[in-house]
């Protein structure tokens, strides 16, 4: 059985993703697709608006055969390694290729800016320190620095101020890296762009613009069209139970506590705080009534919005430093769900993987998955504040859904 691999947060699962899905199976010419998610917290440093059970549900609802998780350490890390993470789990468990949506469409831009920035590594890298010391933040100075080296050896290149064309780059990037011999393919992004709003009358909207229009709107009603069935009606049975979807606004006084509890050398224990920022982290925190607010104050040229939430994330799940630097690759394939022909495919290939593959984790012992079922507890804990009772599955009693 032939498979192809994805890398996904399905935050939600919509009409854009089940295109993705379709042309990744139909150009790979695979027997079954491979999604590999992101948990609780994803990596732009946010909750995922509902839990990773619920989107399993909505991918395997929609075509997906399996589902794995990709860790907390690599989902909420810097594109080099989330996608690290995300392509060796995906060699791990034999997929012949992995296709990923981008801006540009063609894959041979990508080898070509590949091969680009590897023989010219040096030069990249220096260009990058120079203009970081300036001030200027990381990502522009990366970009900035590949258009130094694409104007003096010219060809075709991709666009790497596009973010999917970035997280592209990254996990071929990391296949080469890996020594994979997984298969690179890329579909391109149709309808909506990755910032985009939601059009009315649209049927395909980018993630981010369904849940900016779900925040201003508090109506499901008005991203219906953007998302298959299943995933509305999945969203439909959680806003009933819940009352509110996961975000940093509806954690914010959550967040707010964990902050004002630490004192300012406390902070600089968790990944990702550097250079002072805790002072201004803890000082924001004391005089913000909202999480906007609070990142109005804190954000800056040096510091990305994404960066700063990735801080908060780490500190709200109490991720150290200490624990990030003991992890240097994934160890375990995570099962979270799935259909008859991804249990075919298992029954088939599992004995070929190069990682154990684990259903079950409560009698797995297992550092990175420990981290996985910290940071969900946290999520369960936070989401279920007010409510009468506690009703979501226990991260660590969980079998995989099957479907």
């Amino acid at each position: 059985m032939k498979a192809v691999g994805i890398v996904v947060e399905y935050n939600p699962f919509h009409n854009g993703h089940a295109y993705h899905l379709e042309q990744a199976k139909k150009v790979a010419q695979a027997d079954i697709a491979i999604a590999v998610m992101s948990g609780t917290f994803l990596q732009r440093g946010e909750p995922a608006m509902v839990d990773k059970w619920t989107r399993t549900k909505m991918a395997l609802a929609s075509g997906v055969d399996i589902v794995i998780e990709l860790p907390y350490v690599y989902s909420t890390a810097p594109a080099t390694d989330f996608a690290k993470g995300a392509i060796s789990l995906l060699s791990a468990i034999r997929c012949d290729a992995f296709a990923f949506g981008s801006e540009d469409g063609s894959i041979q831009p990508f080898l070509n800016t590949y091969q680009l920035i590897s023989q010219h590594r040096t030069e990249y890298d220096s260009l990058i320190k120079e203009s970081v010391q300036t001030g200027v933040s990381y990502p522009k100075s990366l970009h900035y620095a590949y258009e130094q080296l694409s104007q003096k050896f010219p060809a075709t290149y991709i666009d790497l101020a596009q973010p999917n064309n970035i997280l592209g780059f990254h996990y071929i990037e990391a296949a080469m890296m890996l020594g994979s011999q997984i298969k690179p393919l890329t579909i391109p992004r149709i309808a909506a762009g990755y910032h985009d709003a939601l059009q009315e009358g649209a049927s395909i909207a980018s993630a981010t613009g369904i849940r900016k229009a779900l925040a201003s709107t508090g109506s499901l009603q008005s991203v219906q069209e953007v998302l298959p069935d299943a995933s509305f009606h999945y969203l439909q049975d959680w806003i009933l139970q819940y009352k509110k979807f996961a975000s940093w606004e509806a954690f914010w006084p959550l967040l707010q506590f964990t902050l004002i509890r630490h004192s300012a050398s406390e902070l600089t224990r968790y990944a990702e705080v550097t250079e002072g920022i805790e002072h201004a982290l803890l000082k924001a925190a004391k005089t913000s009534n909202s999480f906007s607010s609070f990142m109005e104050k804190i954000k800056s040229k040096r510091y990305t919005w994404t960066r700063l939430q990735r801080m908060l994330t780490h500190i709200y799940t109490g991720f150290t430093k200490e624990q990030l630097k003991s992890f240097q690759a994934p160890s375990t394939i995570r099962l979270l769900g799935m259909s008859t022909k991804g249990q075919a495919y298992l029954g088939v290939h599992k004995k070929d993987f190069t990682l154990p593959l684990i259903s079950r984790v409560a009698s797995t012992n297992d550092a990175m998955l420990a981290v996985d079922i910290h940071a969900a507890e946290v999520y369960s804990s936070s989401i279920e504040l007010g409510a009468q009772q506690a009703t979501l599955p226990k991260d660590y009693q969980m079998p995989p859904i099957r479907f």
